[in-house]
């Protein structure tokens, strides 16, 4: 069984791989969720790979759906669907689309990518847990900039009136979106005020720090009666130096060269002590 280390690491290898064998873009947003993306799975979410359908199972949703390459790795790895299909991805025929689909693919709740309507499902489906009295849990991905569209909004303001404490929404608070940084796009200055404001219990935290992501995926547990927001703040293209903080490699893929030699290199010096076979996709 993998631990949360260990699954960001395949989550960040398996993308660098997958973007480069299709051409396909958004490694950057990928990079900069792999961590929650990993503890979610990991330690946090009650899900069963071999049982997708599982009655009461948690459910997590790629809201901003054109980071599904890391999505698609982490359902891979921990068993849902065979590692081999990752290479098909973003290809003709395959059914790994670039932006999340649920289509033929075991653990993907929600097809995403036209960005905003992840939360509003969540609520959705929260709710319905509720009038189930089911014990299940909605998590929510969601990007920065994606806190531009007002139907988030709208689902914040629902969340709250129906007291919908089994929501859990993440923003992976990187900063940059598309074409610039956050800020001289639209301001979300500041962030955590907005979300309180409409009623969110609002935790913020180091994106990549696992320890804590697992105690405010906890201390969200423990809210009575208010959804709960995680502020996880990241950094655009985690993992690899020359990605990192470069709003290029937003929509680019690592070409053949240098590029893709040098993402290689750079995560197999960080690769963890119990992946010891030579990395195959």
């Amino acid at each position: 069984m993998l631990n949360s280390i260990e699954l960001a690491w395949l989550i960040r290898r398996d993308a660098i791989e997958m973007t480069h064998l299709s051409g396909g873009s958004h490694i950057a947003s990928v990079l900069s969720m792999a961590d929650l993306l990993a503890v979610l799975y990991t330690d946090i979410a009650n899900v069963d790979p071999k049982n997708p359908q599982m009655i009461g199972r948690d459910k997590i949703i790629l809201s901003k759906g054109h980071a599904g390459a890391g999505i698609y790795s982490a359902l891979a790895n921990m068993g849902f669907f065979d590692r081999k299909i990752l290479k098909t991805h973003y290809q003709n025929g395959s059914i790994l689309s670039g932006h999340v689909s649920h289509k033929g693919v075991p653990g993907v709740e929600f097809s995403t990518g036209s960005l905003g309507h992840g939360l509003s499902v969540g609520s959705g489906l929260a709710y319905g847990a509720k009038i189930n009295q089911s014990n299940e849990k909605i998590f929510v991905i969601l990007g920065d900039g994606e806190c531009d569209e007002g139907a988030i909004w709208e689902a914040a303001l629902i969340s709250n009136h129906f007291k919908l404490n089994n929501l859990i929404a993440i923003v992976d608070y990187n900063k940059m979106q598309s074409l610039d940084y956050v800020e001289k796009t639209i301001s979300l200055h500041p962030l955590d005020k907005k979300w309180e404001a409409f009623g969110w219990n609002v935790i913020s935290v180091d994106g990549h720090s696992h320890e804590e992501l697992k105690k405010a995926f906890n201390k969200a547990f423990k809210s009575r009666e208010k959804p709960t927001i995680i502020l996880a703040n990241t950094i655009k293209g985690k993992g690899i130096s020359f990605m990192e903080n470069d709003i290029l490699w937003h929509y680019r893929f690592p070409h053949e060269g240098d590029e893709y030699q040098n993402a290689v290199k750079e995560l197999d010096l960080i690769r963890p002590i119990n992946i010891k076979d030579p990395y195959i996709l």
